[in-house]
């Protein structure tokens, strides 16, 4: 079970681990916050303080076309906030 499924890149994250030193990355759904924090400090090397959770509910939408009404739904997702130590960073750009 891979616990990290990649990172979130939004203004709103990038201005949030410049001010705050906290990264947003996507998470499996089963994942619980020590699991997180354990797949975090392992795959980039640095030390976790806190790690917050938002469980994100799917979209349905209902589209009318000439063939009848069609529904659909976006997958939920799961979204976790790391804070890391005072001096830690992650460079989420750098090339592996």
């Amino acid at each position: 079970m891979s616990i990290l499924i990649k990172p979130i890149i939004t203004e709103k994250a990038t201005t949030n681990s410049e001010l705050n030193n906290c990264f947003s990355f996507m998470v499996n759904t089963k994942a619980n916050k020590v699991e997180i924090k354990k797949a975090v400090e392992a795959a980039y090397g640095v030390s976790v303080e806190k790690v917050r959770t938002i469980n994100v509910r799917p979209d349905r939408s209902t589209k009318f076309t000439k063939t009848g009404i069609q529904h659909g739904k976006t997958n939920a997702v799961k979204k976790a906030i790391v804070q890391l130590a005072e001096g830690e960073v992650i460079d989420l750009y750098s090339n592996m």
